[in-house]
């Protein structure tokens, strides 16, 4: 399963090689690769990669949304070009609860582009993921640049209007059985209970 981000948050187009997603089944959760244009701004965050960073989303990331709609409990998964993540459980819209969860991350970089890679555990999961979504941001500044998968409508934009990941009402159906199996069921998470 792949993910092309080419749309701004605003649903302007991006202006470089579209950031690239891809959803792999795994036993014990899902790896996520990324492919990514390497912006180098702003500069690397000041701490150990391969670490939590908090307050990742400053800095030049990609992240991925997985989102039980019923509930409004979704998974926050943010991969920086540098090494850092932030992994963040959220119950009801911007309520974080759970904050600098652990990953095993894997990043490669040249010049020009970085790749990550990770698995996500089941843990790590609410409970009947229904809806997703995944943006990237990048530059500073005036050239801060927001981009997103599943973008706000252009006619839905307001003057005036700042880019905001947390709409979940814009987030698009999900199934993680077209991604394992027809007969796949999600396994119980110990966090989440």
């Amino acid at each position: 399963m792949q993910f092309r981000i080419e749309l701004q948050w605003n649903s302007k187009p991006v202006t470089h090689e579209p950031i690239t997603i891809s959803l792999m089944p795994e036993n014990n959760g899902v790896q996520m690769n990324i492919n990514a244009p390497f912006f180098n701004d702003p500069a690397a965050p000041i701490g150990p990669a391969g670490q939590p960073f908090p307050g990742l989303w400053d800095y030049e990331v990609v992240e991925a949304f997985f989102l039980n709609s019923e509930k409004e409990q979704y998974l926050e998964v943010e991969i920086g070009p540098h090494g850092h993540h932030l992994v963040l459980l959220l119950s009801q819209r911007r309520n974080i609860w759970k904050e600098s969860l652990p990953l095993s991350l894997h990043v490669s970089r040249t010049d020009s582009s970085w790749k990550g890679s990770t698995l996500l555990p089941w843990d790590y999961f609410p409970p009947s993921v229904d809806r997703f979504n995944a943006y990237a941001i990048n530059g500073s500044g005036s050239k801060r640049t927001y981009e997103a998968l599943y973008p706000i409508p252009e006619n839905a934009v307001n003057e005036g209007q700042q880019p905001d990941f947390h709409r979940l009402e814009f987030f698009r159906p999900f199934n993680f059985s077209s991604l394992m199996d027809e007969k796949w069921k999600q396994p119980e998470s110990c966090l989440w209970k």
